[in-house]
């Protein structure tokens, strides 16, 4: 059974460059495929020269940046299709993860046949503890978990609708779940394509939920592997791209509302609320921002006399 890691970059050639350097001597992968999304820097010039260094690294260049799932389902259909990889690891260019852990990825897909997906734990320096597998839980659920204040206010009070309890993880090495963090996943290569790959008209977020559905959809288990972990860095940021955090916001919930239309089949009613609800998360960043904008400008001010 091979293994092929699509890693995907746009304007970060530096970040997948040390990416592929750290991997491409693993035993456990057949190939390493990376994709260029269309960059707008001398990224292509850079990984061509990581070519001569390692010669075994598989390049490939979209024709236009069609958002995350569009280059990383270029990469998944090379592996699959020409490569004839079995199952393919999807890797951030800013994850650290080991030989081992690949090694137990693959076991488990090649030992669980009703399983499409699984994912190790995954430690966040930068944004500390995170949940690593959740429910996919509807459109209010949904909309809960987005706001910055309902999800601390009704999340708490209805964790245990919104998300699993801490004892469903507990003393466990492995357990199913509806959706995993997509920065570090193996799939099965034929489940995924069969199921269509990631949805290319979201160009960017909602990725994770959008896939955990269409895998549940079509009767194949998510995995995630507690005893094998993952660091993710986030040294090749979103932000790089998108700079502004209201601009991101407004990504997010654009894909949130194609994910609530296309896929949890809301109608106009739940719609229009869902974009007055955005509006609020908006204020509240933008509010948010402003604030601390403010205040390091005073401290900055204060420093100086």
């Amino acid at each position: 059974m091979k293994v092929s890691c699509v890693i995907l970059n746009y304007n970060d050639s530096e970040t997948a460059v040390k990416q592929a350097r750290r991997i491409c001597g693993y035993e456990a992968l057949d190939y390493v495929v990376i994709v260029d999304n269309h960059s707008t820097d001398n990224s292509w010039e850079k990984l061509r020269q990581l070519r001569e260094e390692c010669p075994g690294i598989i390049l490939l260049k979209t024709r236009e940046n069609g958002g995350y799932g569009a280059g990383n389902n270029a990469g998944i259909r090379y592996s699959y299709e020409e490569l004839k990889a079995d199952y393919v690891l999807i890797a951030n260019p800013d994850t650290v993860f080991t030989n081992t852990c690949v090694k137990n990825l693959k076991e488990v897909l090649t030992r669980h046949k009703d399983v499409a997906a699984v994912a190790p734990r995954m430690i966040d320096p930068v944004f500390g503890k995170q949940l690593n597998g959740w429910k996919l839980a509807g459109f209010w659920g949904s909309l809960i978990k987005t706001g910055p204040v309902s999800r601390r206010t009704l999340g708490r009070l209805l964790a245990s609708y919104l998300d699993y309890s801490e004892k469903y993880f507990t003393g466990k090495k492995a357990v199913y779940t509806d959706a995993v963090h997509g920065s570090l996943l193996m799939v099965d290569a034929e489940k995924m394509l069969k199921c269509g790959g990631y949805d290319e008209k979201v160009f960017l977020y909602n990725e994770e939920d959008i896939l955990a559905w269409k895998f549940k959809r079509a009767g194949y288990g998510t995995v995630l592997l507690l005893c094998q972990t993952y660091r993710h860095e986030h040294s090749a940021s979103i932000s790089k791209s998108v700079k502004s955090a209201i601009s991101r916001q407004k990504l997010r919930q654009e894909s949130a509302l194609y994910y609530y239309k296309n896929y949890l089949k809301i109608g106009l009613a739940k719609a229009f609320f869902a974009k007055m609800f955005f509006s609020v998360i908006l204020m509240e960043i933008y509010l948010d921002d402003t604030i601390n904008t403010q205040w390091g400008r005073f401290c900055a001010r204060k420093r100086k006399k």
